[in-house]
């Protein structure tokens, strides 16, 4: 089986249909013990040091790992990306271009979807038979999404990893789902984490430092009850045809419909403070005003960059943010103890 690398989640279905492995070159890039050598060979490449440490690394992954071909999101996800596919066809890989529609209309994914078909020699017949096969192992991830947020015996990197996997099922979804069921039957087993400890949102594209900021965040009496994104790649709302399905997927498309969806989420999941993370130099970090102007709860701001750790600077900001949520739901209990009227949301 050909193995293709893609740059963000895709319909992998249709890759599948055509008989390729799909493999996340993120995945592939944060989970490498020599991510700083992969950015390395990217800048020795002539890739500026402004540029998103995540392009750098998928350059890197495909340079050192021969991953090819390559499908490349040119719309609904980095403007990097159209650049980088120029590059990679310099260097002399087979690419493949995608765009998401500009808008969620299930008209224009199909006609997308139908072009991607053609170009891979399969149908979408066949797509849509393996987007039936997929379903079970996106329920698993989003049962062990509810027992994060629900019951509580799922930490908030065990979340991240299973729905961030969910992109391209590490590669074979038969697998995933094994390691899911083992993961569902141990937390099913487990004490859940103390009443007292802060639930927090974690909204914006995967960070850089998923294991150093999920531990940093539960030493500190709080824990990640949403992911947002990663939640997003299991496809939560896989609605009645694959073309409905990558519409009802939020990130491609408008931040309102991400927002719309955030917004119910904080709600049903009780949160009481949110983590929006940015990555440097990217345009989705001017999106930090809007999710301020809707948000009704703190939001605490984290750009990472190519540190691939918390520093120390980011550390005390994450403390400092858990220090103020735990001294604003005191006084609120004891505003609504006293009758009092409790202090202000913002």
């Amino acid at each position: 089986m050909t193995t293709v690398g893609i740059t963000t989640t895709v319909p992998i279905e249709v890759l599948m249909a055509a008989g390729y492995q799909t493999v996340d070159l993120n995945n592939v890039f944060i989970g490498s013990t020599e991510r700083e050598r992969l950015v390395n060979l990217a800048e020795r490449a002539g890739f500026p040091q402004n540029c998103c440490t995540w392009i750098k690394g998928i350059y890197g992954v495909c340079m050192e790992y021969g991953i090819g071909p390559v499908l490349c999101v040119t719309s609904g996800d980095c403007s990097n990306t159209i650049m980088l596919m120029e590059v990679l066809k310099l260097k002399g890989l087979d690419v493949l271009p995608f765009a998401y529609p500009d808008q969620p209309d299930v008209d224009l994914m199909q006609r997308a979807l139908e072009t991607l078909a053609g170009r891979l020699g399969t149908t979408l017949t066949r797509a849509d038979e393996l987007r039936g096969e997929l379903g079970r192992a996106r329920r698993l991830a989003l049962e062990v999404d509810e027992l994060t947020w629900r019951d509580g015996v799922v930490s908030g990197l065990e979340n991240h990893l299973s729905l961030v996997t969910a992109s391209d099922f590490g590669g074979d979804y038969r697998e995933y789902e094994r390691r899911l069921e083992e993961l569902l039957a141990q937390a099913r087993t487990r004490e859940p984490y103390p009443d007292d400890y802060l639930r927090l949102a974690y909204i914006g594209v995967p960070p850089v430092f998923p294991s150093d900021l999920y531990s940093y965040i539960e030493r500190n009496s709080a824990r990640v009850v949403f992911n947002e994104v990663q939640r997003q790649f299991a496809m939560p709302n896989p609605g009645s045809s694959l073309a409905e399905q990558y519409c009802n997927y939020t990130y491609p498309y408008s931040i309102f419909g991400r927002v719309d969806d955030i917004v119910a989420q904080l709600r049903q999941r009780r949160v009481d403070g949110v983590i929006h993370y940015v990555q440097a130099f990217c345009h989705r970090g001017i999106g930090d005003i809007i999710f301020r102007d809707s948000i009704n709860l703190p939001v605490l701001t984290l750009e990472g960059n190519n540190d691939f750790m918390l520093n120390h600077h980011l550390r005390t900001r994450v403390e400092a943010f858990i220090d103020m949520l735990k001294r604003r739901a005191a006084a609120t209990s004891g505003a609504s103890s006293s009758g009092g009227l409790g202090v202000s949301p913002h």
